[in-house]
């Protein structure tokens, strides 16, 4: 996820709380720059981005030195499309239910058609990610070429096609907030369970193992997507 994207979250998260949660009241003061970038998660660059376009959108004001506060006329301001977020997350849960489709048979197909040098090639990416993670370093370009190796040793076109979206949601779910760090644990434990399985090139076993990873990343960003809410939109 760009930074850009990133800040817009930022922004929509403090105009919620401003607004619908009610944390914060007309003519109060935000917390330091510190304290809130740790609150939220995000870095300092991106809080003062999310600051400013709540400032253009005249959600806060910024009183010169006396720090960010909320405008006293923030109830009178209408939702500047950050209802629209709720469509991009839409779009993401899709995303991440199609890859839990298509990922799993990708990783049993890669165990029974890699060639030595591709599943080489899976097990030192997987490696990768794993130092990425270690280190506390942007796994983000990492963990899309691990994936992006599976999908390759499993020669098939058409899951090839799939990449670009592969690479955007690993981006976005890497560079979650208030998630990075469990997305990271759960990252740890399963591509472990997973490396194991395509080494030795146990299709089944890989199979449920990158189903199974799939669904922790839906399950800790909050993706799910429930039968009876899809339903209840359609009616």
């Amino acid at each position: 996820m760009e930074r850009n994207n990133l800040s817009q979250q930022t922004a929509a998260r403090l105009y919620s709380q401003i607004v619908a949660e009610g944390q914060l009241a007309p003519g109060d003061k935000l917390p330091n720059e510190v304290e809130l970038s740790r609150a939220l998660g995000v870095s300092r660059a991106t809080l003062r981005e999310a600051i400013r376009t709540l400032t253009a959108q005249g959600v806060l004001e910024v009183r010169r030195g006396k720090g960010t506060f909320v405008s006293r006329r923030v109830e009178e301001i209408e939702d500047f499309g950050f209802g629209g977020l709720e469509r991009v997350r839409g779009q993401l849960r899709d995303l991440f239910e199609l890859r839990s489709i298509f990922e799993p048979e990708a990783a049993a197909l890669a165990c029974r058609r890699a060639t030595a040098e591709e599943l080489r090639e899976i097990l030192d990416r997987g490696a990768r990610v794993e130092a990425c993670i270690r280190a506390g370093e942007d796994r983000t370009q990492a963990d899309a070429a691990f994936h992006a190796a599976i999908v390759r040793g499993a020669h098939n076109e058409f899951m090839v096609r799939l990449l670009p979206m592969i690479h955007t949601a690993v981006s976005t779910a890497v560079e979650a907030g208030e998630e990075k760090e469990q997305l990271a644990e759960d990252t740890l434990r399963d591509h472990a369970l997973l490396l194991g399985f395509l080494r030795r090139r146990d299709a089944e076993g890989a199979r449920h193992a990158m189903a199974i990873h799939m669904l922790h990343s839906v399950e800790v960003m909050g993706l799910e997507k429930k039968d009876e809410e899809k339903r209840g939109n359609e009616l």
